[in-house]
């Protein structure tokens, strides 16, 4: 079996370097096209604009000079967090302007359900935003990512409770999607290794707006640790109706879904003591180096708004995109773009966070994991490196 998907990895191998015709789609004498599908309405629109805005950013960065007589236009379309959009977005930007790379694809639902026609077409998925491991594993010539995935980080972080906190009933809470079941399965397998049983499991639907069931369902189950499968807004509302239920003595957990200044900056302190995982920690401007502080300042001015960390997540994506760009050289093709990111090591962003390092055989960046926790409404690095 082992052989039989080593030649079938081979094969697609050849066929990216072989493809003349696909290579050249989504390039022209004076535009390479960049197609985005990602959630600029709906219940974490914060990432997909932010991402966007980032991304937007760096790329307009590289137009004022150009690479190699060639400027990038990023076509961007919303999906709301929802699969069928998200198919439908991903058929046009693929079939219709044929891009010549996807980039920073929010949703791992959303990314599953486009891979079939995406992968088949020859284009690559470039740092998609989400942090499942189907993003990079198995190793896939067209998927690259940046960071730890959930799977590491929930693993590492479980690990790091049960060993130094000392935490004896570990539990999950979790959207019932291919997002939530991966922090499901990180911790099902950690309890696994550290020889404990799993306390409590908990789902709910990821539109969903009330959370008493599932927080009341754990908080029997006696959990002292619940790690959580949430985003942004149903990580907000399921520690706020724990808080609301008199549920105290209990720790949550998430990871890089959410790990973000809305979060640790909720109204009323309510995620006071709220931890997550995640694979690129936040720089809050204010309190950073000078070159962060240019880079929030002409990020406010272009978007009106303050960065997230979805922002400097989808800079640092547009700015590899960038470097592998340029190495690559003027006779641009897929083939050449895809050897000159696999040549990318000791990338370093002005950002706080690991060295990325890619290769023919490694496509994810980095797989550190940071912990933070929400101290007086910003998130705090408590532990750094984490691995399980």
């Amino acid at each position: 079996m082992r052989k039989q998907s080593k030649l079938v990895l081979s094969t697609l191998f050849a066929g990216v370097l072989a493809g003349p015709v696909l290579a050249q789609d989504g390039v022209s004498a004076t535009e390479i096209l960049i197609g985005s599908h990602t959630a600029l309405s709906g219940p974490v629109s914060a990432w997909g604009v932010g991402s966007t805005e980032g991304t937007r950013l760096r790329f307009d960065e590289a137009n004022e000079k150009g690479i190699h007589g060639r400027k990038i236009k990023l076509i961007v379309e919303d999906h709301g967090y929802a699969v069928p959009r998200a198919v439908q977005a991903a058929n046009k930007l693929i079939n219709s302007d044929k891009i010549f790379v996807m980039l920073g694809a929010l949703g791992t639902p959303m990314n599953n359900a486009v891979f079939g026609e995406q992968l088949a077409k020859g284009v690559p998925n470039l740092f998609p935003l989400t942090a499942a491991r189907s993003m990079a594993e198995p190793l896939h010539p067209l998927k690259f990512t940046l960071y730890s995935s959930y799977y590491d980080q929930v693993r590492a972080t479980t690990k790091h409770f049960v060993e130094k906190e000392k935490k004896a009933k570990v539990c999950t809470m979790y959207q019932d999607t291919d997002f939530g079941h991966e922090i499901r399965d990180g911790v099902r397998d950690q309890a696994k290794a550290s020889k404990i049983e799993v306390a409590g499991e908990a789902t709910y639907g990821p539109q969903d707006t009330e959370f008493v069931a599932p927080v009341t369902k754990l908080k029997s189950a006696g959990c002292d640790l619940v790690i959580m499968g949430s985003i942004i807004r149903d990580s907000i509302q399921s520690v706020g109706t724990a808080k609301k239920l008199g549920w105290t003595d209990v720790t949550f957990v998430g990871q890089a879904a959410s790990y973000d200044p809305i979060v640790a900056g909720a109204p009323g302190g309510i995620m006071e003591g709220f931890y997550s995982g995640t694979g690129g920690p936040y720089s809050y401007p204010d309190t950073a180096s000078d070159a962060i502080k240019a880079w929030a300042a002409k990020y406010k001015d272009r978007t009106k708004q303050e960065p997230n960390s979805a922002a400097q997540y989808g800079y640092v994506s547009g700015d590899i995109v960038v470097k592998a760009l340029e190495a690559a050289g003027k006779d641009l093709t897929r083939a050449k773009f895809l050897a000159a990111l696999e040549s990318i090591k000791g990338y370093q962003p002005f950002f706080p966070g690991p060295t990325l390092n890619f290769g023919p055989k490694q496509h994810q960046g980095s797989v550190a994991t940071f912990l933070a926790k929400v101290e007086g409404g910003r998130w705090k690095i408590v532990a750094e490196n984490l691995l399980y």
